[in-house]
């Protein structure tokens, strides 16, 4: 499956620069720097998915308290993680030239960056020795406390005023057909890289945990 989806998420990805660079039309405002929307909206849409995923995950492991859906959870985390933080380097990229600053306290990018930093805190809380056993149990409460965030980013510039542009309001953020259909391929093509990227650090994870649990038996008996 990794296999697969690693393949697909290639192939996709050099149809997807293709239409970004040379079928999508240049934007008749911003220019040839609107074309970072292309990365940027995916990474941050498979973020927010990311934290669904350690959100639904943390709920499974406080009703079941299996340890690969505490493994799921760190996975999606770290993935969460990794695409928002370049998200927001995206969109810094993007909005320097768009509005003349790197960064502004706008609804959308403090709330993006809030949920960066509770989910990052996360990592480290994962990272470290607290908790002893417990340990699982605190990630997923917190996992399931941090997601009251991700809404918030979700709905933030359609219900405050914001200067962040909502492309997925009702005039469909004015993008031409052309502009939906990159979008559209680099979307896909993110996801399939995102799903292998999944499965592979579940994996991972789950590998490590075994190799730890067979050296701390190999301890024990000697």
């Amino acid at each position: 499956m990794i296999r697969i989806c690693a393949l697909a998420a290639a192939v996709l990805s050099i149809l997807a620069q293709y239409a970004i660079w040379f079928y999508a039309p240049v934007e008749e405002t911003m220019g040839v720097v609107q074309k970072i929307f292309y990365t940027h909206m995916p990474m941050a849409w498979w973020s927010l998915v990311s934290f669904f995923v350690v959100f639904v995950a943390s709920i499974l492991y406080l009703a079941r308290r299996r340890d690969a859906y505490a493994r799921l959870a760190g996975a999606a985390a770290e993935l969460g993680v990794l695409m928002s933080g370049l998200a927001l380097a995206t969109g810094m990229c993007w909005a320097k030239p768009i509005w003349g600053v790197w960064w502004t306290w706008d609804p959308r990018l403090t709330t993006t960056l809030v949920m960066w930093f509770v989910y990052a805190a996360y990592l480290l809380l994962r990272s470290s020795d607290v908790g002893g056993q417990r340990k699982d149990t605190v990630l997923a409460v917190l996992g399931v406390v941090a997601f009251l965030d991700v809404p918030l980013v979700f709905i933030s510039a359609r219900y405050w005023r914001s200067i962040h542009p909502a492309v997925l309001g009702s005039q469909g953020g004015g993008m031409e057909p052309e502009m939906w259909l990159a979008m559209a391929a680099n979307l896909v093509a993110m996801g399939l890289l995102w799903l292998a990227l999944l499965v592979a650090r579940t994996k991972q994870l789950a590998a490590g945990a075994a190799v730890t649990a067979l050296l701390r038996h190999g301890s024990t008996r000697n």
